[in-house]
């Protein structure tokens, strides 16, 4: 009911652009036709993806911290903190830090594969459904009037 009461001045205030036919939105013709490249379902390609955040969690472990760490504690920088970094502000509360750092990632390569596997069933469908849903959007503000149609 309270739709009715928002519409119905819409609907009186659209007669004059109902003689208007408004322009079609582009809808892609075969949204079936859409697959993902095998290289994204590939384990080779998600082991690559394991190696590279391998390098990058072994460069982020050498970034110093120290600095910053005697900054936010309010008190100059001695020669150590120069010399702190991630790596050893990690040690602090596990001596096994690196090694269960470096048995995380790896196991998260399955979960990218598994991901990814995912992903690639799933898309087809989720694209068909936001073309629909395009499609039903457009038939919906069809008729709405222009917003720079002059007012009288």
């Amino acid at each position: 009911m309270r739709a009715l009461t928002i519409l119905a001045p819409l609907i009186v205030a659209a007669n004059p652009a109902l003689a208007q036919t408004a322009p079609a939105a582009p809808v892609p013709a075969a949204v079936e036709d859409i697959r993902v490249p095998p290289e994204l379902t590939d384990p080779r390609f998600t082991a690559r993806i394991g190696d590279m955040m391998q390098a990058l969690s072994k460069s982020l472990l050498n970034l110093p911290v120290g600095e910053i760490e005697a900054a936010v504690e309010g008190r100059k920088a001695t020669a150590a903190d120069r010399r702190r970094t991630v790596r050893d502000v990690g040690r602090r509360d596990d001596p096994n830090f690196e090694r269960n750092l470096e048995a995380q990632i790896a196991g998260s390569q399955v979960a990218m594969q598994a991901g990814a596997k995912a992903m690639a069933t799933a898309l087809p469908a989720m694209m068909k459904a936001l073309a629909d849903a395009a499609r039903e959007l457009e038939k919906a503000t069809a008729n709405l009037p222009s917003p720079v149609y002059p007012k009288r």
